[in-house]
């Protein structure tokens, strides 16, 4: 009978480490599920999607606003034979506001529109010096800017290689303490 009582407490403890064990792996297994649900959403970095276009930007006081982006073709036809201009690749008219959100005037050659950058960072300069007979008169990139009026068009020539995709243009302001701001807004190139 003694064999019998401590083979019954054996099968017990037997008994109650094996429902130990299986209450651990359950916890565990409940515990690693909810976890899974409950895990934050993909980083957007690791998103393979590319960032949604930015056509606006304020550097300091000043709202720098996207108009247009034309592709002129390889063409510009002048008032005269001569003024025309030509190149093998390509003509991009660019149209970008500026806006005085401050509370004085922004004197004049503060603000201007620079370089357009492509996906692969390749750099094309304005060539409204050579295309000076087909910028607007007057020329207001860099014009005095008060307070809360209307935005100010601001227009530039570029030459532009035809394989440039993903076009930006740089816009620069100076503070008060003379130091230079620099950024990119988004080109939407239009036929």
């Amino acid at each position: 009978m003694k064999n019998q009582k401590g083979q019954i407490s054996r099968t017990l403890i037997i008994i109650a480490i094996v429902w130990l064990v299986l209450i651990v792996v359950i916890f565990f297994i409940i515990n690693a599920t909810v976890s899974r649900k409950k895990a934050p959403a993909e980083n957007p970095a690791e998103n393979n999607e590319p960032p949604a276009p930015v056509y606006e930007k304020t550097l300091g006081d000043i709202r720098f606003i996207f108009q247009s982006a034309v592709d002129m073709g390889g063409y510009l036809k002048g008032s005269y034979s001569y003024d025309d201009l030509k190149t093998t690749e390509r003509f991009i008219k660019v149209t970008v506001a500026a806006q005085n959100k401050g509370k004085t005037n922004i004197p004049q050659f503060i603000w201007d529109i620079g370089n357009i950058v492509d996906s692969e960072g390749r750099n094309f300069v304005s060539i409204n010096e050579r295309a000076y007979n087909f910028v607007p008169r007057p020329d207001l990139c860099g014009a005095l800017l008060k307070p809360e009026f209307d935005p100010i068009p601001c227009v530039k020539f570029y030459e532009v290689s035809k394989i440039s995709s993903g076009l930006k243009v740089q816009i620069t302001t100076e503070d008060q303490n003379n130091k230079k701001q620099k950024d990119f807004i988004d080109l939407f190139v239009t036929r």
